[in-house]
């Protein structure tokens, strides 16, 4: 969603021989959304089994009609290992930025959107952008999100290191003093007595929303916990902002109506006190993908004691976590028949009535639920108060066996009723 929202034209490729797959609705869905317009890549058409046709009559259910349907989005049939229909497809996207009027002044201070940003060892904070307006020259001092820098290099999709990028050209840019979010834009500034200023504004209302969050948490928490979905505070720290994103986009698909996953604070980069402190303030488990706590703040996660686990599989950490809200969950009770006990006879004992039974199946138990049947209905239910062989308490009485049996609080029996023993089981509940 993040790639449709900084693109012009979105060329959707689509697989002429497997046709609409969940991906591309996917896809389709991020295009519509941003209001991006599509170009329609149908690809593999050299292979045995291709169908065109198909794709674009299939496309008409997500209602995407092509030109040749009479709708306004192009298609264009292609094969990229046999590089057919590359040429058509080119002047298709040039059509659509004409249609579209794309334009861009490179002249300008340059401007832009944080594509990815990670931590690169060796090379510190490093950040991919797309120059939206302007051009963007080694030297340059910018502002992204909370973060500053100046650009210390350039490098290309290649690999290659430039000296400049114009307007649609995404690099890598590294000199930052720290990692920017993705989505986050950047904006060249005049110098870097402003950049400061801007930096430090944006960190200071971060620090603040922080804080705040600190503050509810603990109520959020406690209301969470007496409502009727309980929910597993997490703090989510990884190496790059597209891995927290898809961890979080998988962890908040967890869950039921009764438990679920609550983001309390997500970043790039390394595990700090700050991170410690949110977790400890809200009861959190702190999540390191692919990065590790620092020394602070593993000495403080000792003394706090918050938990701290590291990953570097997005689905071992589902596993994890799943297993985690399990646990929350409230068990199932589920009745367990024991057995059946028949009234043969009846005695009064200190003023209570002791019904003299066979078990005639199963077993009974000593402080087991019991249901009265007369006729088949029942008539009470309730408690196994007393049960005897002979003049000893027993604790069961199996089948063929007779017993003496009394109700807890209850005393209208009759010969001939018959007296049914269950028992509750807690069962775990599994997401």
């Amino acid at each position: 969603s993040r790639g449709a929202k900084v693109t012009d034209i979105v060329v959707l490729v689509v697989a002429a021989d497997d046709s609409v797959m969940p991906q591309t609705i996917e896809a389709i869905s991020h295009a519509k959304a941003a209001g991006v317009p599509m170009i329609i890549a149908i690809n593999k058409i050299d292979k045995p089994g291709a169908d065109a046709s198909r794709v674009k009559t299939q496309l008409l259910q997500h209602e995407v009609v092509v030109e040749e349907m009479g709708g306004d989005v192009q298609a264009v049939e292609v094969s990229a290992k046999q590089r057919l229909g590359l040429t058509e497809l080119e002047e298709a996207i040039l059509l659509q930025s004409e249609v579209l009027d794309l334009k861009a002044n490179p002249k300008r201070v340059a401007d832009g959107v944080v594509v990815e940003a990670r931590m690169e060892k060796g090379r510190g904070p490093v950040a991919t952008v797309l120059v939206q307006r302007g051009t963007l020259k080694t030297g340059d001092i910018f502002v992204t999100g909370a973060e500053w820098g100046r650009v210390r290099a350039l490098v290309d999709d290649h690999g290659n290191r430039v000296v400049d990028a114009i307007p649609g050209m995404p690099v890598e840019v590294t000199g930052l003093n720290g990692v920017p979010a993705a989505g986050d834009d950047f904006v060249v500034v005049e110098n870097e007595a402003k950049a400061r200023e801007v930096s430090d504004f944006r960190q200071r209302r971060i620090r603040e929303t922080q804080a705040a969050a600190m503050k509810k948490s603990a109520l959020e928490n406690m209301f969470a916990q007496s409502g009727e979905v309980k929910e597993l505070p997490i703090v989510i720290k990884g190496d790059v902002q597209g891995s927290v994103e898809a961890l979080i986009g998988t962890l908040q698909k967890l869950g039921n109506e009764e438990v679920s996953v609550r983001v309390l604070h997500s970043g790039v980069g390394g595990i700090n006190e700050s991170d410690v402190t949110l977790a400890r303030a809200s009861n959190a488990l702190i999540i390191g993908f692919n990065v590790r706590a620092n020394q602070q703040a593993r000495e403080q996660s000792r003394r706090d004691n918050v938990d701290i686990r590291y990953y570097s599989i997005i689905y071992d950490v589902a596993d994890d976590i799943k297993k985690m809200l399990s646990g929350m969950l409230s068990p199932e009770v589920r009745e367990k028949f024991l057995g059946y006990a028949e009234i043969r006879d009846l005695f009064t004992i200190s003023g209570n009535k002791i019904a003299g039974c066979m078990v005639t199946e199963g077993t009974v138990k000593r402080g087991a639920g019991v249901r009265l049947l007369r006729d088949n209905v029942v008539i009470h239910s309730g408690e196994l108060s007393t049960l005897r062989r002979f003049k000893d308490e027993v604790k069961e009485v199996r089948e063929g066996y007779e017993c003496g049996m009394s109700f807890a609080k209850y005393n209208d029996l009759q010969a001939g009723d018959m007296i049914e023993c269950f028992e509750n089981e807690e069962i775990a509940v599994e997401l």
